[in-house]
């Protein structure tokens, strides 16, 4: 069985939480401040999500980081070579409270991101849904919402495909981070925050 870890408890950590605990997939979700802050949180989310160390989240076949983009270097720091897992970029290049757009230096945010992970497989994902929707019920209006992925690794893209069909969403692959990291990068790309429906 795939183990899932979470680096990032904010709105889209947590949401990718639920979306898992709607589905009865078990996972490790960690934040900055230690599994002690996430008490609370765990408790209310659902039975198969468990708090623990940002180093226990990490060390999962799969991990989602879901970080304000300001604090993803130093949330990074320090971990072991990921050795060929996976790991979900789900973040934007954005620096909250007033969403003004990061300094990329003309990089996709996704570029940025792979050099913090060494040895990881990076799959962007989860990122431009809105988390609410993340969240809900992926059945709307008689169809699947849809949730896009990219990547370089077709074996880490058919696995968190296989992931976004299990958690109900219908999966678009939209290929090489180049071309697909571009696309849902938020804010700058086109298809970040729009609801797609997939009928049929």
């Amino acid at each position: 069985m795939t183990s899932i870890g979470i680096i990032g408890a904010g709105n889209i950590g947590e949401a990718f939480a639920r979306a898992l605990v709607r589905n009865g997939i078990a996972a490790t979700i960690s934040n900055s401040r230690g599994p002690d802050s996430l008490a609370d949180l765990v408790r209310e989310i659902g039975p198969t999500i468990t708090a623990g160390t940002r180093d226990e989240a990490a060390s999962k076949d799969i991990v989602l980081v879901a970080v304000n983009w300001s604090k993803l270097p130093a949330a990074l720091k320090g971990l072991p070579d990921f050795s060929g897992r996976i790991v979900i970029d789900a973040n934007n290049p954005i620096e909250g409270p007033l969403f003004k757009p990061a300094e990329l230096h003309g990089r996709l945010s996704s570029e940025v991101f792979t050099g913090l992970v060494p040895g990881a497989r990076v799959v962007k994902a989860f990122n431009h849904l809105q988390p609410h929707l993340l969240s809900g019920d992926p059945a709307a209006e008689g169809g699947r919402r849809v949730l896009f992925y990219s990547g370089d690794d077709a074996r880490a893209k058919a696995e968190v495909g296989a992931l976004i069909e299990r958690l109900g969403f219908f999966g678009v692959d939209l290929g090489p981070l180049s071309v697909g990291g571009s696309l849902v990068q938020f804010p700058g790309g086109p298809l970040p925050a729009h609801n797609f429906v997939r009928f049929g």
